[in-house]
């Protein structure tokens, strides 16, 4: 039953690229993404079982960032659908929010994205370390095509730069790996993490000590922890806001997974303390370079961009002081992907209204579109760590962490970054909220762009209500998924 949550949406999308499938394409994805949701939940309801020595299997952190990313998944294909919908009708070169209708690219576009669903399904599945990685690589071969659909020469820029980028470092993972079954002595015959865990402490402490850093840079790289984040600016803000949701709420928790595997073998082998530290310290340099960055930005989609490469820092803090602030993480992820899930797609409404990423340039969204508008600012509120949403808790969680700990220096800092990160983000998003909106936004002849379909507002408003929700209280079976996640990785 598990390589159904893979099959679903690759037999989907490989039926989506068919020319005969034109009339029922966007059906596919919604059936697509509708289908895997419910496998998911019936996987999630069933609980994680005997994983063993199986290359396929559910352990508690892959059911947790399986559900995440079906979730994001089937806000972000309901949002495409509706907007396909409304752009089909387009003139063969007109271009809105980047999208050039000729040649079927919506055949393209759906395929991908569902294909990129059954990739990323497969990461959270996948216990062998080969596998893994082969999993995290067809990632980047699905999702490159949606990235530069705006067939521009800034997003071919972007795409080109995500895959040399991104290929060198899950090279420099592929090296990783080989270092881990160096550091097997001749004990290790298989690179399922029940092998590796089982004789961890038998193993090479050198050699694994060199593997945890190439897995660190190639995970980390597709991760976007700096200075290895050097692509994902790009590729988030020249991507479809659709894709971009994808890219920052699911794919980067594919690679945080893949580092995460590392960090519980070194755990096991008792080097906890040097991969943990290695954590730690690009944690916090991810968040000190996404500080610097959000200071003086003038695009507000790749405000977004730097804003995850501040979150990929803080689940990567959070797992390397472990403890409660292992737990923290797990919280945090969720959080995060749904948080950046609403950010993105209302960026996209942003879009679509005013034509322009310029932050400058957009003002008065609580006259022109008010439900985006207001979507906007809670989405800032909840994404800086302001209450009553969800980040502030696992924030607060990773804080408590750390005092606990007695990483009295790790919190100042941390909480230094989050502070300058708040008054960056204010300064960007509370002017585009409640400044008086372009004269030519107010005309009858920009009442078409004005209006906000139920597409385009339920979504992202699912969203979130699901991080308000969070932010009043966690499910008890939520919790003991996130302990048992915590655990497994070797975070608690």
């Amino acid at each position: 039953m598990l390589w159904a949550v893979v099959a679903i949406p690759a037999m989907m999308g490989l039926a989506a690229m068919l020319p005969s499938a034109k009339p029922v394409r966007r059906a596919l994805l919604l059936l697509g993404a509708l289908g895997h949701s419910g496998m998911v939940a019936w996987l999630c309801v069933r609980g994680v079982g005997d994983v063993g020595d199986a290359w396929i299997a559910l352990d508690a952190p892959g059911e947790l960032f399986l559900a995440i990313t079906s979730a994001l998944f089937l806000a972000a294909a309901v949002y495409a659908v509706g907007y396909l919908r409304k752009e089909a009708g387009q003139a063969t070169h007109d271009e809105v929010e980047g999208f050039l209708f000729y040649n079927e690219p919506e055949a393209v576009f759906v395929g991908c994205l569902l294909l990129f669903l059954a990739t990323m399904s497969l990461v959270c599945l996948s216990q062998h370390l080969g596998l893994l990685w082969v999993a995290v690589e067809a990632t980047t071969l699905a999702s490159a095509p949606l990235i530069s659909f705006h067939r521009h020469h800034r997003s071919l820029e972007a795409t080109w730069k995500y895959l040399l980028i991104c290929s060198v470092g899950i090279a420099l993972a592929l090296l990783g790996i080989f270092f881990l079954a160096t550091a097997g002595r001749g004990h290790v015959h298989s690179l399922t993490m029940h092998s590796l865990l089982s004789v961890a402490s038998t193993m090479d402490p050198a050699w694994l000590k060199a593997a945890f850093i190439l897995l660190l840079v190639g995970y980390g790289t597709k991760m976007g922890l700096a200075p290895m984040h050097t692509w994902l600016p790009d590729a988030h803000s020249e991507s479809p806001s659709i894709v971009s949701a994808l890219l920052s709420g699911a794919l980067l928790n594919c690679a945080f997974l893949g580092l995460l595997r590392g960090h519980a073998i070194l755990t096991a082998a008792g080097l906890g303390h040097f991969s943990g530290d290695l954590l730690v310290l690009f944690g916090l340099l991810s968040m000190g370079a996404a500080a610097v960055f959000l200071i003086r930005q003038s695009d507000y989609k790749r405000m977004l961009a730097y804003s995850s490469i501040e979150h990929m820092g803080i689940l990567a803090l959070g797992v390397g002081v472990g403890g409660l602030a292992g737990v923290g993480a797990m919280l945090h992820a969720v959080n995060h992907s749904m948080t950046k899930g609403l950010l993105f797609l209302a960026a996209g409404n942003l879009l679509a209204a005013y034509r322009t990423k310029n932050v400058q340039d957009v003002r008065g969204l609580l006259k022109v579109i008010p439900i985006t508008g207001c979507l906007w600012v809670a989405g800032f509120l909840a994404i800086t760590g302001s209450p009553p949403f969800g980040l502030f808790l696992s924030e607060l969680t990773i804080l408590k962490g750390m005092l606990d700990g007695g990483r009295w220096a790790v919190a100042v800092a941390y909480l230094l970054a989050l502070g300058v990160i708040f008054v960056a983000m204010a300064r960007i998003i509370l002017p585009m909220a409640f400044g008086s909106p372009p004269a030519a936004m107010m005309t009858d002849s920009a009442a078409e762009r004005r209006r906000q379909p139920a597409w385009a507002v339920i979504p992202p408003l699912a969203l979130g209500a699901v991080v308000l929700v969070l932010g009043l209280t966690v499910p008890a079976p939520l919790w003991q998924l996130l302990r048992q996640a915590a655990a497994t990785i070797g975070a608690q």
